[in-house]
């Protein structure tokens, strides 16, 4: 397996100056030739201007690579990931938020790391040198912090940022999983099927910032769903993981 190119797959629900930023932020510090295509995907509850922010950058820069909106099918932003990923051309696919809460900067750095271990994951993780987080509540934080280390435990890995959504994997890896998830949870289901089936992971440091605009879709007490998801995807049969 070879780095070829990347699909950049963006969910995108109230997001504008945010959608704008990041994709001429990945524009203005990626190489032409080691993007594939950006996919913005909407649903029915995408906003009026969100639409139109979409609608602008691809007027503006489709003439440079390749990006069009797909409208999703399957419900919530998991659903909309799980369409993206098998829509992808690219050998590699990105899976990140357009709300700057996953900075699109680091892209560049995914894309070095995937042309040097083309058939890892590389994951951002906040918990590490150089990563971070700004704004976020500490109560939240805490039990992140704890939730993670459990989790790292019961699948016997030193991984530090299982749940957060922001990755650069093999597209032909991604597509031959059966995915179960709809929701927030996919984000840690798209680490641990990969785990189970022992493909390497690689950690780089990637600084949350909470967003400036819009309402964030994942509740507090949501999270609390990631336990089942993380037990059910621990003692599930392997081959029940692939199609």
């Amino acid at each position: 397996m070879n780095y070829e190119n990347v699909t950049i797959l963006l969910p995108a629900m109230d997001e504008t100056y945010s959608l704008k930023e990041t994709v001429e932020t990945i524009l203005h510090t990626c190489r032409r030739a080691d993007l594939c295509e950006i996919i913005y995907l909407l649903c029915d509850k995408t906003t009026e201007e969100s639409r139109k922010t979409a609608e602008s950058l691809i007027s503006l820069y489709g003439r440079y690579i390749p990006m069009y909106i797909h409208e999703q099918e399957l419900p919530g932003v998991g659903g909309a990931i799980r369409e993206g990923i098998m829509l992808a051309k690219g050998s590699h696919v990105v899976m990140m938020s357009s709300d700057l809460e996953t900075d699109p900067n680091v892209i560049k750095r995914f894309i070095a790391e995937a042309k040097k271990a083309p058939d890892h994951i590389i994951t951002a993780t906040r918990w590490k040198r150089g990563g971070g987080f700004e704004h976020y509540n500490k109560v939240k934080l805490v039990c992140n912090l704890i939730f993670e280390k459990s989790i790292a435990a019961l699948f016997f890995v030193n991984l530090s940022d299982l749940t957060y959504a922001y990755r650069i994997f093999p597209t032909e890896l991604m597509q031959s999983i059966k995915w179960e998830e709809l929701k927030h949870p996919f984000f840690l289901e798209t680490a641990l099927k990969p785990l189970r089936l022992h493909v390497r992971f690689i950690e780089v440091p990637g600084r949350w910032v909470a967003r400036t605009e819009g309402v964030s879709q994942n509740s507090f007490f949501a999270n609390f769903k990631y336990f089942k998801t993380a037990f059910h995807n621990r003692f599930m049969k392997k081959e029940d993981i692939l199609k």
